[in-house]
């Protein structure tokens, strides 16, 4: 029988719990120093709960459940077949939540969840079907503010776990449609052109064209907005004007940017706005680029490095607002380790109110791939759980053994006792290969005067020490 888990799922071992169990906990301490609750939810929704709220690509990503016994009906095709699903992420659920709970909860309810998703996706270097999701999110409040305190809150933790060289990228679903309208792409095809769009940094200009020809986008709509993306793009750099200067210091408080770099970064920013303006003209679209204005400033108070990315678009179809996504700008690895945005409109599809939300996904599996090629695991984590490991001397001891154990648990220390009685060589070597620093041994000589004979693993040395000193020594 092959042994290897599912294709896409992964078995994880001591080492790497810990690994995992390090990273989640620096992320629940930052969520909860921002006032966020915790929060879960079934892995399993109803089938209707989760279809129609991904947008044509992740309906077919989402992992449906068979219907049990006399349920199965396979008269009725595929609606025969499936009730049930497992959940696809954990905004769909929390916005379930919302909306059967809603007198329950607070008016403004903050509140993150970690949990497992799954996704019938083709498996990749640090892609799976399997993954854990570390949601972050705002219910009930409109205000751009919500927007900054989660990206404040995500690059907190980023930071804390050693991260440098990652970058927060900015767009807002108002600016895509308007840059759409401008080019010419019809309104029925605008979501099939997002959905493209969002591979940009995968499939590159080429591969959209493709696709664009593949969802019959006019060949001038598509070129053209293509082309504008393009020319904006190689503006990166440009040289400050006197009046792009100006304009900045009217809009923006600079007193926090600390360096030159800090005013050129949050110029071109604003340089893009602008851009967009006179590209998609006076018109309701306009207000996304004043709400990514707000976010500018916000952010920038917190000396937080955002980058106007016009290109994205993020193929969720939920999102109505302002789009964020970080990704890393060093490295081999592409693709984001986080995203997120405004949606609206989700908890209103549930119930009869639509409520203002906004969140932010951090994603776990991501994080811990590349920590783990880059070495960024604080060396403690390699090491066993156990402080110390008390030997058997032989069958007669073994009440004392256990007896010693407790007495150092007692007193803070991770104590594992070999389970049966054999050669010291022998338990000596299991003590190295699992790495325990130190090993208590009580032998016949140790028993008679109340003392513990304790060896250092790592430099060999063994002494003898009083059985109510062995604590303090360890330590």
């Amino acid at each position: 029988m092959n042994t290897n888990p599912a294709r896409g799922m992964r078995d994880f071992l001591p080492s790497d719990v810990r690994k995992r169990e390090y990273v989640i906990g620096i992320i629940k301490e930052v969520y909860q120093k921002y006032g966020f609750e915790p929060l879960e939810t079934p892995s399993v929704e109803n089938l209707e709960t989760l279809t129609g709220k991904y947008g044509e690509e992740g309906n077919q990503l989402i992992f449906k459940i068979l219907k049990r016994g006399e349920k199965l009906d396979l008269s009725e095709g595929e609606k025969g077949l499936s009730d049930l699903a497992l959940r696809y992420d954990l905004t769909v659920p929390l916005a379930r939540v919302v909306a059967n709970y809603k007198n329950e909860l607070p008016k403004f309810f903050k509140r993150y969840q970690i949990q497992p998703v799954w996704r019938a996706d083709r498996p990749a270097r640090g892609r799976f079907r399997e993954f854990y999701q570390c949601d972050v999110d705002a219910i009930g409040s409109s205000s751009m503010v919500v927007e900054a305190e989660l990206i404040s809150a995500v690059c907190e933790i980023l930071e804390r776990l050693g991260f440098e060289d990652f970058e927060i990228r900015l767009n807002h679903r108002e600016i895509l449609y308007g840059l759409l309208d401008a080019a010419g792409v019809p309104l029925e095809k605008q979501t099939e052109a997002l959905v493209a769009l969002d591979k940009i940094d995968k499939i590159m200009r080429e591969g959209v064209e493709e696709e664009f020809q593949a969802r019959n986008i006019p060949n001038e709509a598509g070129n053209k907005l293509l082309n504008w993306l393009e020319e904006l793009a190689n503006k990166e750099g440009l040289e400050i004007s006197n009046d792009l200067r100006n304009s900045v210091e009217q809009i923006y408080d600079i007193t926090q940017l600390s360096a030159d770099s800090d005013f050129k970064k949050l110029a071109f920013n604003h340089y893009i706005l602008i851009q967009l303006e006179n590209y998609i003209g006076n018109n309701s679209n306009i207000s996304g680029i004043k709400e990514l204005r707000n976010v500018l400033q916000f952010t920038r108070k917190k000396r937080i490095r955002t980058k106007i990315e016009p290109s994205l678009a993020r193929g969720l179809s939920y999102y109505t607002g302002a789009i964020i996504e970080i990704v890393l700008t060093k490295g081999d690895f592409s693709g984001s380790i986080a995203g997120g945005g405004r949606y609206d409109s989700l908890i209103g599809m549930f119930g009869k109110e639509q409520i203002p939300a906004c969140g932010l996904s951090i994603g776990l599996e991501r994080i811990l791939f590349v920590m783990e090629e880059r070495g960024m695991f604080p060396t403690e984590l390699q090491t066993n759980s156990a402080d110390v490991m008390v030997t058997i001397w032989n069958e007669e001891s073994i009440a004392e053994s256990l007896k010693l154990a407790n007495e150092l648990r007692s007193q803070g220390l991770r104590v594992l006792v070999y389970p049966e009685a054999d050669k010291l060589g022998k338990q000596f070597k299991y003590a190295g290969q699992i790495n325990v620093p130190f090993v208590c041994i009580l032998g016949e000589n140790e028993l008679a005067e109340n003392k513990v004979a304790v060896k250092n693993m790592i430099s060999g040395e063994q002494e003898i020490v009083a059985r109510e000193d062995v604590a303090r020594k360890i330590k």
